[in-house]
């Protein structure tokens, strides 16, 4: 009798839901742990969990081992959560085409696994689902192309295995951001497969479902914002530059016009990422680049002659240390500029420089994520839709964000930089506010990850 008393209330409960997703078109507007609370027995996601003998196994599929500081963050703070969630015995696999960058932040144990993978990496993804029981998506970058077709093709390939394999799928954080109509389709294809999509932007949630992703989709905040500092790392900036005492402002650029990173059976050789993989390169592209050195450079320079501080170049990626090489090498006052790269700063090493900063120049997402942790005033230079989304959801996009296709680029910036710098109290007050409420968004990541588990 009891049992049937449940079931006629979660029969009840299920036609209020339906009738709720009716107004809000289609979509359950509750939060994902309610929705798995209500389940009977588990299976809120509609699929049986794929029990493993022994320990779990999950794959945390990503940009993994790119010498990059924000996948680097991200990973080390997704493997905390699994952790705290299924237990220190959990075995994590980590697919990455850099196995050998990847161990300079991952020590490799019977419970956590580097899985090196080839260029075209097709069938060691399909086996890699298959061997465990979830699969995560861990980079932040997911649904875009903005980068490179490949790796957006990747993720979608991995999240289509584990819906055929039966094996429990979540994206982790994610971000999505621009298409082309082919990727469009694909996105509304196979990520309408995934059991569930946490972003880390409302931003991105919406762009998602306006893009007809039917997977629940829920919107948090970046992993980063959870990340934890070596306790030893907090004065790294006075370690390293002692001599920078009158106070540091960082430039974290990128190179906007050598991507997306294309394939192609063949190229130039300074231009390969790694076969069959090429970085977009024209002759006007190329005049771009220098473009926007010299202007980077000038700043710099301003920044040091007006306002008396030194430049910290950051290469959040290794990727940018061409360009960061190239400022430095245009600035008439070289000691006075100094390079951070995460080729030799791992996360936590960059996460106390930015903390210490007095200003931020920046491309980066993470650059000026992790700048939040020290309320640090920014201005973002953006070309595509992450960092426009980061700052709309902080509340500083119009005082702090410019884009980089604005014919008074420099102009705008010279006046930013020279406010954040004159009078920094209004602008540390707003980045300090918006880094505590993305902090507490942030631990919901965890506590989503739990409630998809516990549904399994």
């Amino acid at each position: 009798m009891a049992k049937s008393h449940s079931h006629r209330r979660v029969s009840d409960q299920r036609s209020q839901i339906r009738m709720l997703a009716k107004v809000h078109g289609g979509r359950d507007p509750r939060p994902f742990e309610e929705r798995c609370a209500l389940a009977p027995d588990g299976g809120a996601l509609g699929r049986e969990g794929v029990a493993s003998d022994g320990p779990a196994r999950v794959l945390l599929v990503g940009y993994n081992g790119a010498n990059n500081t924000g996948s680097e963050s991200r990973l080390l703070s997704i493997i905390d959560d699994v952790r705290a969630v299924l237990g220190e015995e959990t075995v994590i696999t980590i697919p990455s085409l850099n196995p050998v960058n990847l161990y300079r932040y991952i020590e490799e144990s019977p419970t956590l696994r580097v899985a090196p993978i080839p260029s075209i990496y097709f069938s060691a993804l399909k086996r890699l689902v298959k061997e465990n029981d979830i699969m995560l998506l861990v980079e932040g970058s997911c649904y875009m192309d903005t980068w490179t077709s490949a790796l957006l093709w990747a993720f979608l390939w991995s999240t289509k295995q584990a819906a055929e394999q039966g094996r429990p799928s979540m994206a982790y954080a994610v971000d999505s951001g621009m298409l082309s109509p082919a990727n469009l389709k694909r996105v509304r294809r196979d990520a309408s497969r995934t059991d569930l999509i946490v972003t880390r932007t409302v931003a991105a949630a919406r762009r998602l479902r306006s893009n007809g992703v039917s997977a629940p989709i829920e919107a948090t905040a970046d992993t980063t914002f959870t990340f934890q500092m070596n306790s030893g790392d907090g004065d790294i900036l006075k370690r390293t530059w002692p001599d920078a005492a009158a106070g540091v402002v960082g430039l974290a650029p990128v190179d906007f016009y050598q991507w997306p990173v294309v394939i192609r059976p063949f190229g130039r050789r300074k231009n390969c990422y790694r076969w069959p993989y090429y970085y977009s390169r024209s002759r006007e592209r190329t005049a771009a680049t220098r473009r926007l050195a010299e202007g980077f450079a000038q700043e710099a320079e301003r920044i040091i002659t007006e306002h008396g501080r030194d430049v910290a170049l950051i290469a959040m990626e290794s990727l940018d240390e061409p360009l960061v090489h190239r400022v430095r090498d245009m600035v008439s006052c070289p000691d006075r500029v100094k390079i951070y790269s995460a080729r030799d700063y791992n996360a936590s090493e960059m996460l106390g420089l930015l903390r210490s900063l007095d200003s931020l120049i920046s491309s980066r997402y993470h650059s000026c994520v992790m700048a939040s942790f020290g309320g640090i005033p920014m201005v973002t230079i953006g070309h595509d839709l992450r960092t426009e989304d980061l700052l709309r959801d902080m509340n500083i996009y119009k005082s702090s964000f410019i884009s980089h296709l604005d014919k008074d680029l420099f102009a705008k910036l010279r006046e930013r930089v020279d406010n954040n710098l004159s009078d920094p109290a209004s602008e540390r007050a707003a980045v300090q506010r918006a880094h505590a409420e993305h902090v507490k968004r942030a631990t919901r990541n965890k506590e989503l990850f739990r409630s998809f588990v516990e549904t399994r």
